[in-house]
């Protein structure tokens, strides 16, 4: 039987010390799993610590003992770092939650031009804090117990003008089916930065820009996929070239 995952960021660990779950996590272990004193579940504070532990009590406090602390690691041996545009719907949460299970470092949304997603600053922060959640499920699910960032959201320009060049290590990419190179002509350097554009694709404005600040062009094929399917696709790719898929 699946042991389940529960994320707790006030885990100290340290072997024996008891834990009050958050409301989140009791909640899900109370009325979405509906265990009981003495179950068994995996906590993990999204640094890199995971416990097995045992639930003590369960109600208005639902607190467990750790038991049994585990050192396995699944994290992918590559740092990836997502550049999304922000998609309409529940595009966005679908590329994240993916992107997550495919061992992405960190993800930065962004808006563009052409980005069909229009937020006010209050609307942004909820945004990003219901993409930083479905990160931490996505985490529970599939066993990682290091959460990748969800930053802040920020323009197109923004982030460029931040990163200008290579000096941190990292290859920098954008998606462009006019591009003759592909992901597996790329030096395996371990660090990769991915721009991903809207719907619409970028301005020939934003593209110069892209690539002024050493972003370098590739492309996925022939076909013109979806922005979360590029997302997801180039992902795989870097993956299975370079990395542990």
């Amino acid at each position: 039987m699946r042991i389940p995952r529960i994320y707790d960021p006030k885990l100290v660990p340290e072997l024996g010390s008891n834990l009050t779950l958050d409301d989140f996590g009791a909640n899900h272990v109370a009325k979405v799993l509906r265990l009981k004193p003495g179950a068994l579940i995996r906590v993990f504070d999204g640094h890199g610590h995971e416990f097995e532990a045992t639930l003590t009590a369960v109600g208005k406090k639902t607190t467990v003992e750790l038991t049994r602390e585990l050192t396995r690691s699944v994290e992918s041996p590559l740092k990836l770092e997502l550049l999304q545009v922000v998609s309409r719907g529940d595009r966005m949460d679908f590329t994240i939650q993916k992107a997550v299970e495919l061992g992405i470092s960190r993800i930065v949304p962004l808006t563009s031009e052409r980005c069909g997603v229009k937020l006010d600053p209050e609307r942004a922060a909820k945004k990003i804090e219901s993409f930083q959640k479905i990160a931490i499920a996505a985490c529970e699910q599939c066993g990682r117990n290091v959460v990748p960032e969800v930053t802040p959201l920020q323009t197109l320009d923004a982030f460029l003008a931040a990163h200008q060049g290579n000096a941190d290590g990292f290859i920098n990419l954008t998606l462009d089916p006019r591009a003759q190179s592909k992901l597996t002509d790329l030096p395996n350097s371990g660090h990769y930065r991915i721009l991903i554009g809207p719907e619409g694709g970028f301005s020939a404005q934003e593209v110069a820009a892209t690539e002024q600040a050493g972003f370098v062009g590739v492309s996925l094929g022939p076909r013109i996929l979806r922005t979360e399917t590029a997302a997801l696709v180039t992902l795989s790719i870097l993956g299975a070239h370079f990395g542990d898929l």
